[in-house]
């Protein structure tokens, strides 16, 4: 049996406090922490008491961390703009990485890093939660084993009060968010995990046509609103909407629906905790999950990768569809004009 890993932390913002460190919690028998980085050293001190670290376990500069051999891989949670430069950097020690999603701000350092586990030799993987989420593999399962029939086409809607939130305590509140320093603002960070959904469900894209209302009076996105039509190489259709200046007020939300020839698949939002199948004859079933569980599943997969025991679901290579899809819908929005998206095979997903 593998040993405990011992993990080297380097930010120890948000996504650390409220996403990975419970993780970490649940995995405690897998999982030490050995040391943390952050630039910022009342989060440093913050964390020395609650993960009982000496003060030779922190660091204000990764690089320094990078020499400890008695680490064993790397955590990387920083704002987007440092997500590939950092991972390129960490990458040269050697040793296996886990990166916040997405893996690079923009299209040039995405061809980049989809490149660096074979160019460096090392594992990375992408903690893209929704494509380890229960309730969407529980989806795909549906997709897959033809529980509706054949799928057509899927409606799905996105809502995000961006305004209200940065007037909150979480993610919307960060200032690297409200004034982003790479493109597609909070469609890249969160419009992300419902394209790495659907890539999930469906497979590989074939082609997106866009259209966008321009945001005027906030810097944190250039669209308040975006839809998007998808036409997957399976031969479903799609349309995505995702509204980030506003409310959805009406319950049940209009959330994720899934059309096949003998029912359909619905899906409120993440946290309901229920994959709804309503089928053609009235008849109906529902199908319960453990809600917010990706965070804890990739961590999982992470262990097991590195036991040998199974591979990593969510690569570099994996996830630059996933962005190469954000960044594509921006340029048919921007531009009126259909997008070719998933035209290179080997960065297609497996389906």
């Amino acid at each position: 049996m593998l040993r405990k890993l011992r993990m080297g932390i380097i930010g120890t913002g948000l996504a650390f406090e409220q996403l990975h460190y419970p993780a970490y919690q649940r995995l405690a028998d897998k999982y030490e922490i050995a040391a943390i980085c952050d630039i910022d050293a009342a989060k440093l001190e913050k964390w020395k008491d609650v993960l009982g670290l000496s003060g030779k376990d922190r660091y204000t500069d990764f690089h320094e961390m990078l020499q400890r051999e008695d680490i064993d891989a790397f955590d990387i949670m920083l704002p987007i703009e440092l997500n590939f430069t950092v991972t390129e950097e960490v990458a040269k020690a050697g040793k296996p990485i886990i990166c916040e999603k997405p893996l690079a701000p923009n299209r040039q350092e995405a061809l980049k890093a989809r490149k660096l586990p074979r160019l460096q030799g090392v594992p990375i993987m992408i903690a893209e939660n929704y494509r380890y989420s229960e309730e969407h593999n529980i989806m795909r399962d549906l997709v897959r084993t033809r529980e509706v029939g054949d799928v057509y086409y899927f409606i799905q809607n996105r809502v995000v009060d961006f305004p209200a939130d940065m007037r909150g305590g979480g993610f919307a509140a960060t200032e690297w968010r409200q004034h982003p320093e790479y493109p597609g603002g909070v469609f890249l960070d969160t419009g992300v995990h419902d394209i790495a959904a659907l890539r999930h469900i469906f497979g590989p894209i074939d082609a997106v046509h866009a259209f966008g209302v321009e945001e005027e009076e906030w810097d944190f996105a250039p669209f308040s609103v975006i839809q998007a039509n998808l036409k997957f190489k399976s031969g479903v259709l799609g349309h995505l909407s995702f509204f980030c200046t506003g409310r959805e007020m009406q319950r049940p939300l209009i959330g994720l629906r899934i059309f096949g020839s003998e029912g359909m698949i619905y899906h409120e939002e993440s946290g309901c905790g229920t994959v709804n199948v309503a089928y053609n004859d009235g008849g109906s079933k529902q199908i319960p999950y453990e809600p917010n569980l990706g965070f804890y599943n990739e961590l999982l997969n992470f262990y097991k990768a590195a036991a040998g025991e199974e591979p990593l679901s969510v690569t570099p290579e994996l996830e630059y569809g996933d962005v190469l899809t954000v960044f594509d819908i921006l340029d048919a929005a921007r531009h009126n004009r259909v997008v070719q998206v998933d035209h290179e095979v080997e960065y297609e997903p497996a389906y």
